[in-house]
């Protein structure tokens, strides 16, 4: 361990034959660490690139309050977890994208026309869209609403209120 104190003082002063050392050093042990977390070995290399990455550009803030194995599995697990919410906010995105895209050209292929409305709505979260609905084209009150959805009618209400303004936002974007 002294050696490795030596390397990281080295290091955060700019000696690159140092930096490469310390990744050497810890490479396979963040990259067994990752297989673990991600269970799968391409995922893990590509973390363990992008940690060691992060270690390049951060050395300089590493101050030994922790072994150095621990700040890398710090930043791997960071790493991980940003991407896996990315990931998910990806696929939701998608998701939506596509059911919209799928209901468009459903309408076009029955030489239906595409109301500007449902484009509009589909911008809405699920929530919001549903109250907007069910209160301004279905015509239910606030409280029967609330009782459909099981939440309270001050909820729905703000739903609606939320809902309608980002439809005039995007109506007033199109014009």
């Amino acid at each position: 361990m002294p050696q490795e104190r030596e390397w990281i003082k080295k290091a955060k002063k700019g000696d690159v034959a140092a930096l490469a050392l310390l990744i050497q050093k810890h490479y396979s042990f963040v990259f067994k660490y990752l297989v673990k977390v991600t269970m799968d070995p391409r995922a893990a290399e590509d973390l363990t690139q992008d940690t060691m990455l992060k270690c390049m550009e951060n050395i300089t803030r590493y101050d030994g309050s922790s072994a150095f194995s621990s700040w890398l599995i710090t930043i791997g697990t960071r790493l991980f977890i940003d991407k896996k919410r990315r990931r998910k906010r990806e696929q939701q995105w998608l998701l939506k994208e596509g059911n919209t895209r799928l209901l468009r050209w459903q309408f076009e292929s029955n030489q239906e026309e595409w109301p500007e409305l449902l484009e509009l709505l589909s911008k809405l979260s699920v929530d919001q869209r549903i109250a907007v609905l069910l209160k301004h084209y279905y015509g239910y009150a606030y409280d029967e609403i609330g009782e459909m959805l099981n939440i309270p009618a001050g909820t729905v209400k703000s739903r609606v209120a939320y809902g309608l303004r980002e439809l005039r936002k995007e109506l007033d974007q199109h014009e």
